[in-house]
């Protein structure tokens, strides 16, 4: 007898990478910054991020554009002349502020990724697993733990989870 699989086969066509502008202080940083973007490559997937070409946020990119995916780059206007500079890889959406690049991104995305990074990139992940707990959105979020980095934050969302402050 043939049994079905209950097992649905996601596939995602474009997944936003949530991660920091600056460099940061370990290897490991830049090269997680570099393997989220060769893997999305091997997958077919295309890029949907902040869309700045400096510091960690730079490296995911250009992976990505080497590979041939397309990429969606989206950047408030005040930032501009902090996060761009050089060359851009992809099409770059330009937005009014932070709330309408991560409503952009959201709009733009299938699953969202969130790498080591400072507030700008803890207020998009949290800002899209808000969204998430409010049924704005059913789209995974993940977190890419490079050497334990967000155990501390995951510490906390078990704590409000057994005080009942998450559901």
């Amino acid at each position: 007898m043939e049994m079905e699989s209950d097992v649905m086969v996601l596939k995602f066509k474009r997944i936003c990478v949530f991660y920091e502008s600056s460099q940061g202080k370990k290897i490991s940083y830049h090269d997680a910054a570099i393997e989220p973007g060769k893997e999305l490559v091997l997958r077919n997937i295309d890029l949907v991020y902040g869309g700045g070409s400096i510091g960690l946020m730079g490296l995911v990119s250009q992976p990505v554009h080497d590979g041939g995916r397309h990429i969606i780059g989206v950047i408030p206007n005040t930032l501009m002349p902090r996060e761009l500079t050089g060359e851009t890889v992809g099409e770059v959406k330009i937005v009014a502020d932070m709330h309408q690049r991560k409503a952009e991104m959201l709009r733009h995305s299938d699953a969202f990724i969130a790498l080591p990074g400072g507030y700008g990139t803890l207020d998009e992940l949290l800002e899209v697993i808000s969204w998430a707990q409010l049924d704005i959105h059913d789209k995974p979020v993940e977190l890419l733990n490079v050497d334990r980095y967000y155990n501390s934050l995951l510490s906390l969302f078990s704590i409000m989870s057994v005080t009942y402050f998450l559901y």
